[in-house]
């Protein structure tokens, strides 16, 4: 083989490679975007049946293209309430902080692994405490303009989450 050939062989390859992890690019860009919650529903652990799980909820998730995400869901209706809230560091009633645990939010960077068809959730903040800086993972698919994400850590009783863009 002459050294042109070599050379060219050399470029080509070299650019096939530089092109791999863009297809990866690819998978992880379709998560870029908001979308809002069409449902979460809970499978049965005896029937195998999804169903709506607590009487539904709303909300979105955010994905941006550095990696970060963010998902806010609450009750359905959260943001119709009589209730009167006044600054957080202030006093609160009984009565608003019951109502407030009824908002679930947490920020996280992510992670595509596309062979397992898995996000990551690196949690970096949580309305809970006790969730902070927990990785989750969950099973993802597209279908057009929705993303169905379903847990990975309870096999035996998964949440499957529908967004739609």
């Amino acid at each position: 083989m002459k050294y042109t050939q070599v050379v060219i062989l050399l470029t080509i390859l070299g650019s096939l490679a530089a092109c791999n992890p863009g297809a990866h690019q690819v998978e992880k860009n379709k998560f870029s975007g908001l979308w809002t919650l069409l449902i979460i529903e809970k499978q049965d652990s005896i029937s195998g049946e999804w169903n709506e799980w607590r009487n539904g909820l709303q909300g979105y998730i955010l994905y941006d293209d550095k990696d970060n995400m963010a998902v806010h869901l609450t009750s359905k209706g959260y943001q119709n309430t009589d209730l009167v809230f006044k600054n957080l560091i202030d006093t609160v009633s009984i009565e608003e902080l019951k109502y407030l645990t009824q908002s679930y939010v947490y920020f996280a960077k992510y992670t595509v692994f596309e062979d397992e068809k898995i996000i990551e959730h690196a949690r970096i903040s949580h309305s809970n405490p006790n969730e902070w800086n927990k990785v989750v993972q969950r099973y993802y698919e597209f279908s057009g303009d929705t993303l169905r994400l379903t847990t990975v850590e309870n096999p035996d009783s998964p949440l499957r989450v529908t967004w739609i863009k």
